[in-house]
């Protein structure tokens, strides 16, 4: 999740733990807490493209750093800022839980955490919120800066809170059950199509979970649709990429190229641009594709450079699309079951 939402659920989280033995200082340390993770994009500078995308949210993001981060970092702070009433205990418990209700919020989100790093390089993903979602973080937000500006002892400061994390914690919840929905919708559409597929992922779009984006792999390409649980029907119409995998059989073997593979879980399609080639990552799909006339540009396309010496260029294009008004508002309709063309 974006940062200021990771902020909040740190805060949260820290002002649970020890919010009435330390006050404010709970959340601001839990705030931080929050935050810690995602330092390792400090790292981003010295890797290339693939690295980067293997090494974010990994070790940071994983059990073995819960387990053995929480107390060096609980130690620390209690040396220093630790009160009477506050123990080593409470600190460690702080720094645990603001690290792994971090990691869990990331796991609801479409690009993988690595829980089991370094066991396992497999990103963990449900794929029911969107990175950036308000109406997850605005509520919860509030609620919580209300909690803080009582005081500590304050019974109606602990239960703000609580319904903080609890409002919050069920419009995940919610994004489950929408998912699941959406879900039954886009079986029943691609099998009245008669498509044999071998798998799938259903996603959350762009700031709400009210409107799904899917794709369904099968032998020779992919199948993607949207649908909102506003829609007044079931109705989803496709769009068909073909994946183009063999292309990659020109490159010459690299575990660089196997690991873009990978991380793209299957879900890529490949297209030739002079000796470039470019994998377009379907997960994140494209903007606009809920247009049913418009195909849209891939959020992530990772190109792959033949050099002269024969070694191979890793490079990452993010497409960043700055939203107009009425784009926006269009957006608005489709989320809430205006069906556009």
């Amino acid at each position: 999740m974006d940062s200021l939402t990771q902020v909040v659920l740190g805060a949260s989280v820290g002002e649970a733990v020890l919010g009435r033995k330390i006050g404010i200082k709970a959340a601001i340390f839990g705030a931080i807490a929050g935050t810690i993770p995602d330092l390792d994009v400090l790292a981003s500078p010295w890797f290339d493209a693939v690295e980067r995308l293997m090494y974010h949210r990994s070790i940071t993001h994983s059990f073995l750093f819960f387990i053995i981060a929480s107390p060096i970092f609980g130690y620390l702070t209690h040396k220093f800022f630790g009160k009477e009433k506050d123990t080593l205990k409470d600190w460690t418990l702080l720094y645990f839980l603001g690290f792994l209700t971090h990691a869990l919020l990331d796991t609801c989100t479409t690009w993988g955490t690595q829980l089991l790093f370094p066991f396992s390089p497999y990103g963990f993903a449900t794929y029911t919120v969107f990175v950036v979602d308000p109406h997850y973080t605005v509520p919860f937000m509030v609620l919580l800066i209300i909690a803080l500006c009582k005081p500590k002892l304050s019974s109606i400061r602990r239960k703000l809170n609580y319904w903080a994390l609890g409002i919050s914690t069920f419009y995940l919840v919610l994004g489950f059950v929408f998912q699941h929905q959406a879900n039954t919708v886009f079986k029943k559409n691609i099998a009245s199509m008669g498509v044999e597929y071998e798998d799938f992922i259903t996603k959350a779009t762009p700031l709400n979970i009210w409107l799904w984006a899917t794709t369904f792999k099968t032998e020779e390409g992919y199948y993607t649709g949207f649908y909102s649980i506003f829609d007044n029907d079931d109705k989803v119409n496709f769009r068909y990429y073909p994946h183009h995998h063999h292309l990659l059989d020109q490159l010459p073997p690299n575990e660089k190229t196997d690991k873009l593979v990978y991380i793209t879980k299957d879900f890529y399609i490949v297209e030739q641009n002079g000796k470039e080639l470019m994998i377009k990552d379907l997960r994140f799909g494209t903007f606009d594709g809920w247009r049913e006339k418009e195909q849209g540009k891939f959020v992530f396309t990772y190109h792959i450079i033949p050099q002269e010496d024969g070694s191979l260029k890793y490079t990452e294009t993010n497409y960043r699309f700055k939203p107009s008004y009425e784009y926006l508002k269009a957006y608005a309709g489709r989320m809430f079951g205006k069906k556009q063309n």
